[in-house]
């Protein structure tokens, strides 16, 4: 019995024993063959990943290098700065205007005349035997370029005379007397009007306005008087304004 015992085990035994060498790979095989599988799963998986990643890189680039030469480090010549520019300096053509007081001639104005540049002269008015009280002051242009007369000549009757002739202001003609070389200009002077205080003059002196009223443009002027040595003036005295019509400054003072 024992004998059987024995026999029956070393049968299971080598039954195992065979089964073990007959299928020996089909546990392993099936290992390996998920293990492969996985293997290259992870292999794709990896492969994508890097695709992936190569693939948001390039996409990346071409928006990450103009920030660095683009907009936000602008040229420093080109019109990133605005603060100079031509109309912050303007030329000085137009920005200097002419004229001054004296009518210098600044800007194209015509300068205003002056003594050096004018003859003066005094004509007698009145009949041979007659009192010289109207007389016409006629200046004549002796330079060589245009000048102009402005307002009313300023006129001292006498070195004793206490203020200048006031100017009869209807006599204003509105418009300035430019004379060019050789024109002629007239102002009409009422030596005395047959009011009160009655002195004698044995001089007459012009002096030139400039462009303002009462400014001179220049010293005053003798004038010799119109073959007399003396000239009986009083408060009535009058002078116009300047004129180149003759006949209209004498108009002003005939009648008085």
């Amino acid at each position: 019995m024992n004998a059987r015992v024995r026999k029956a085990d070393n049968s299971r035994d080598n039954h195992d024993s065979h089964s073990n060498n007959t299928n020996p790979n089909r546990p392993r095989g099936w290992k390996s063959s998920v293990l492969g599988a996985a293997a290259v799963a992870a292999l794709l998986a990896s492969t994508a990943c890097q695709s992936s990643a190569a693939g948001g890189s390039g996409e990346a680039r071409p928006s990450d290098r103009p920030s660095a030469t683009g907009s936000a480090k602008p040229d420093p010549t080109s019109s990133a700065k605005p603060g100079r520019s031509e109309s912050a300096k303007p030329s000085s053509g137009s920005g200097k205007t002419g004229g001054g007081d004296g009518g210098g001639g600044k800007g194209g104005a015509i300068a205003a005349c002056a003594g050096k540049d004018l003859s003066f002269s005094l004509t007698n008015e009145d009949g041979k035997g007659k009192p010289v009280r109207h007389l016409l002051l006629t200046v004549t242009n002796t330079g060589d370029k245009k000048c102009t007369l402005h307002h009313y000549p300023v006129v001292r009757l006498g070195a004793d005379a206490q203020a200048p002739t006031p100017v009869i202001k209807d006599s204003d003609p509105k418009a300035l007397a430019t004379l060019a070389p050789g024109e002629e200009a007239h102002a009409a002077l009422l030596v005395s009007g047959g009011a009160r205080d009655e002195y004698e003059a044995k001089s007459i002196t012009v002096t030139l306005q400039g462009s303002k009223p009462g400014s001179h443009a220049g010293e005053p002027v003798g004038v010799d008087l119109p073959g007399v040595d003396t000239l009986y003036a009083d408060d009535g005295q009058l002078v116009t304004y300047w004129m180149t019509a003759s006949g209209l400054a004498l108009r002003f003072i005939m009648s008085s």
